[in-house]
This record gives structure tokens, C-alpha cells and sequence, in this order.
């Protein structure tokens, strides 16, 4: 089989699966919602309180929750259609969008610029991103903490191509910096914060310092047409859980410590630093992400140009 062939016939598994979700999501009326998510921050809060579940249950709809170790995995599953929404941070919607998966934003969190960095063991010789050339930097391919990798090195003046990425999950990318496998790591927290209290890291760099992104509430495309109600409520629900862990960061972080294991101390680091918010994906936004899509397309990270504003859900108006 040809290249050309094989494109063509990927083109078209691909086609037929969006075509399946739709008439899948057409057909039946909506029994459950299924959310996928990271455990940390927002959506923790959101489940344990279950706030989605209450604005849903008049509608008769129930809530499954699907977790997930980082956003590009999410990102598939919402493409197929296996959850209908979720959370992700700035980087994983951009590779699902240039690999033409059926997914739209929804919805802006806050940015966790603080909860995010680049680092080294307190004994390294590395003291700068200038130091980092020619190292092994552990990160997570498609990750929001792969676009901090990527816009500080720039920021620096350091080319891409003069580090070696180690593209790791958070979990193996801990147990790679623990035996010094990785001379340095991007990540966000909890994982940040775990290391913070284990190490006392050297903060080569934090997204707040790098750059102006959001995390962001997506959804399957076809599920965002068929169900625009079911998701301005989760929308809505979410606000509510925003506004109440604003107020109540020692009880953020306890859900999560309850949730996840992670001892409370690096949950409390990383409660006390985060801001919680949902708003809508206002043109700033999206041109800060069109930035960072652009970024990654010259550097080749990703297949196909993109228009972020292509893939930006509007609630129709009453």
C-alpha cells in the first residue's frame, strides 16, 4: 500500500468515526455524562462536591468519571468519543487539533503559571536555562509543561534541537529525576509541589514567567452540537465549585490530599498557589494559544497548521 493510499485510508477511519459518534450521540437521548480528568485542582474539587451531579440530576442524567495521567490521552478519548468532556491543559487541544480530532473549547480556567516549572536537584551544576543545552530534560510529549519547555529554551535563546527531551509520563519522569536519569524536569503540579518538598529543587524557570496560557474545559465536538444545554450546566457548575475553592484553599487542598494520596504539605503548596475561575475563551486567549500552535508547527511538533478560532464551542443564545 502506497503512503498516499494509507493517508487516504486513514483519512477515511477517520471520517467514519466522527461520522459514528455523531449519529451515536443523535440517536440516543443522554443518559450519562461522561468527564474526563486529571486529579488535580478543579475538577477534584468539582467531583467531590458534587456539584455537576446536582445541576444534572433533574435532567435525569448521571455522571461518570474517567481519569486520566495527562491531557493528550484525554484528548483521544474525547476524538472517539469514549468521555464527552473534560479538562486539559494549553498543549494536548493543539496536538489533537492538528491531528484533526473532533474536539472544541469550551470553556477558560485560570492559568496555574505557578504550579508549573522547569527544575534541578539543589546540586546541580545547572544554574540557568542557558545550562541546559546539550541536557536531558524530562517532560510529558503534547503536555502543557512541553510548551513551557519550548517557550523558555526560546526565551533564552536556546534551540530545541540543542536539548534532548525525554518525553515521560509525571510518574516515570519522577522515578528518571530521583536517580538522576533526567539532568532536569518539566512539570506541573502536584508533581511540582511533591518534588519541592521532597528536593528543595533549583527553579530554573515557571510558566508565569514564560508565558500567558489558560487550562481549558473541552468537548467532543459532536456531543458540544447535540448537547449545547448539558454543557453551558457543567459550565455552570463549574463556577460555583471555582468560587468555592477560592475561599477554601485548606479544604482544596484536603480533597485532594484525600483523593490522591500526595502528602498535604505539597497539596497545600499547591492550593495556595493556584486560582480557580472559568470564563469564556475570549479572542486574548485565543490568540495567545494561536502563539503557542504556531510555535509548536515551525518547530515541526505538529503535523498541520491550525486556526484555534476553528475549534472554539459558542453556546447558542436563547
Amino acid at each position: 500500500m502506497s503512503t498516499l493510499t494509507r493517508r487516504a485510508f486513514g483519512a477515511a477511519l477517520l471520517a467514519a468515526a466522527a461520522f459514528a459518534t455523531s449519529i451515536s450521540y443523535a440517536a440516543l437521548p443522554l443518559a450519562e455524562l461522561k468527564i474526563g480528568y486529571q486529579k488535580t485542582g478543579l475538577p477534584v474539587v468539582a467531583r467531590q462536591q458534587g456539584v455537576i451531579e446536582n445541576a444534572l440530576e433533574s435532567k435525569g442524567i448521571t455522571v461518570k468519571w474517567v481519569e486520566f495521567t495527562a491531557g493528550p490521552p484525554l484528548v483521544e478519548a474525547l476524538n472517539i468519543g469514549s468521555i464527552d468532556v473534560g479538562w486539559v491543559g494549553d498543549a494536548p487541544p493543539i496536538f489533537g487539533q492538528s491531528a484533526a480530532s473532533a474536539i472544541v473549547y469550551a470553556a477558560a480556567l485560570a492559568p496555574n503559571g505557578k504550579g508549573e516549572a522547569i527544575f534541578v536537584k539543589p546540586g546541580s551544576p545547572i544554574q540557568s536555562l542557558a545550562d541546559l543545552k546539550g541536557k536531558k530534560i524530562g517532560v510529558g510529549k503534547g503536555t502543557s509543561a512541553h510548551n513551557l519547555l519550548i517557550a523558555a529554551l526560546e526565551k533564552a535563546k536556546v534551540g530545541f534541537d540543542e536539548i534532548t527531551p525525554v518525553y515521560l509520563s509525571p510518574a516515570d519522569a519522577a522515578a528518571a529525576f530521583a536517580s538522576d536519569k533526567i539532568d532536569a524536569w518539566a512539570v506541573w503540579d502536584p508533581f511540582f509541589a511533591i518534588a519541592e518538598t521532597r528536593y528543595n529543587p533549583r527553579i530554573l524557570a515557571r510558566s508565569s514567567d514564560v508565558l500567558d496560557v489558560q487550562t481549558y474545559f473541552i468537548a467532543n465536538r459532536n456531543f458540544a452540537a447535540k448537547h449545547p444545554e448539558i454543557v453551558t450546566t457543567t459550565i455552570g457548575a463549574l463556577k460555583d465549585a471555582a468560587t468555592w475553592a477560592n475561599a477554601n484553599k485548606d479544604k482544596v487542598a484536603e480533597a485532594l490530599h484525600e483523593v490522591t494520596g500526595v502528602p498535604l504539605d505539597a497539596q497545600m503548596l499547591a492550593a495556595d498557589r493556584s486560582v480557580f475561575s472559568v470564563g469564556p475563551v475570549t479572542p486574548e486567549i485565543i490568540a495567545h494559544q494561536q502563539e503557542t500552535a504556531d510555535r509548536f508547527f515551525k518547530l515541526k511538533l505538529i503535523p498541520n497548521a491550525i486556526k484555534i478560532s476553528d475549534a472554539v464551542w459558542t453556546a447558542p443564545s436563547n
